[in-house]
């Protein structure tokens, strides 16, 4: 294996370390956009909210799904973009709104769904890097998520950019004051996280290929970006699961060392994904977690941010900062990953 600290800075690498930098000029840049973003939502009071998305993009959508829901109370629901590329159905979306989500804005799929949605009364608003894309010409609004320049094939910054202005969209749309504060106080806590130190957990996985990733409500989307990242960078087979879910069924494959990652994050479901990591480590696993009171899992250091919306977010930040080490320590280049392009652009 080799010693990751002797090889050249990756792209990978220094887009995570820009990820505090990137939101802080996300909500300086884009403050205008989001306003009129939220200023959309409340004078139209949508019954529900479809996103439109895939890959990384779709995670930053079921995390602000789990954010909407738990904030304004309004289902979110994430729409098949082949219903429109594929199928040409009609959407009827009078009563609705939509996310668009995609780091280039330029994949036929996405955008044909955002205009399936405007066609059937809908308001779309776009999350994008790319303001002047197809994805921004085929929207009501544009929200540039101003992440810079993203060479590497795998998302990091703009994952973390896209989450972050959907949140403070949201935060504006309900009047969240907590949530602004808190907004406003992620990039020095992203700073801390990018900066923690899981190399007790590369070690860990040497000779490893399958792996658990367990979240809750908006870890879990975490931990869906967090397996994707596995398959991307380090060809690992990762998958994940709410703390929930995996007791229906999964958790009958853990064995004696079967290795699991547990994404903790400081809100209401910390405890009972407590109680699913006592229960795994009883039945052999070797369980990781982001948190001190996982009793018998090997704990990971994280940054805290004092707030439950944001408190996930920043577990990414410091995962996508092993998850680059894991791949040059297996001998990998997580720029170049095989089999793979930066713009994807699907039907």
């Amino acid at each position: 294996m080799n010693d990751p600290t002797s090889l050249r800075p990756t792209a990978m690498q220094q887009e995570i370390a820009e990820i505090p930098a990137a939101v802080s000029r996300l909500l300086t840049a884009s403050e205008a956009s989001i306003d009129r973003a939220a200023a959309l939502l409340r004078q139209r009071d949508p019954a529900v909210i479809g996103t439109i998305a895939r890959g990384s993009s779709d995670h930053a959508a079921a995390y602000l799904k789990y954010a909407i829901e738990l904030t304004a109370g309004v289902p979110v629901a994430s729409l098949g973009p082949s219903i429109a590329s594929i199928y040409g159905a009609p959407m009827h979306f009078e009563r609705g709104a939509c996310l668009a989500i995609s780091q280039s804005g330029k994949s036929p799929d996405i955008v044909a769904m955002a205009k399936t949605v405007r066609s059937g009364g809908g308001a779309v608003v776009a999350l994008t890097n790319t303001a002047t894309s197809p994805l921004g010409a085929a929207s009501d609004l544009v929200v540039d998520i101003a992440a810079g320049p993203e060479l590497s094939v795998a998302a990091t910054k703009t994952f973390v950019a896209s989450v972050v202005a959907g949140l403070a969209i949201l935060a504006k749309w309900q009047d969240d004051a907590k949530l602004s504060a808190a907004l406003a106080a992620l990039p020095g806590q992203l700073e801390r996280a990018v900066a923690c130190d899981w190399s007790d957990l590369v070690a860990a996985l040497d000779g490893t290929d399958s792996l658990f990733i367990l979240g809750r409500g908006p870890s879990h989307a975490i931990a869906n970006e967090a397996a994707l990242k596995f398959k991307e960078t380090c060809g690992m087979h990762a998958e994940a699961y709410s703390a929930a879910e995996v007791l229906h069924g999964p958790v009958s494959i853990v064995r004696e060392g079967f290795k699991v990652i547990a994404l903790i994050a400081r809100d209401a479901a910390a405890a009972s994904m407590a109680d699913t990591v006592e229960r795994m480590v009883a039945q052999g696993a070797e369980v990781f977690a982001t948190s001190d009171r996982a009793g018998s899992a090997r704990p990971l250091p994280f940054a805290a941010t004092g707030h439950p919306l944001t408190d996930p977010l920043v577990l990414i930040a410091a995962f996508y900062s092993f998850i680059e080490r894991l791949a040059r320590h297996r001998g990998l280049d997580p720029d170049a990953p095989p089999n793979l392009r930066k713009v994807t652009e699907t039907l």
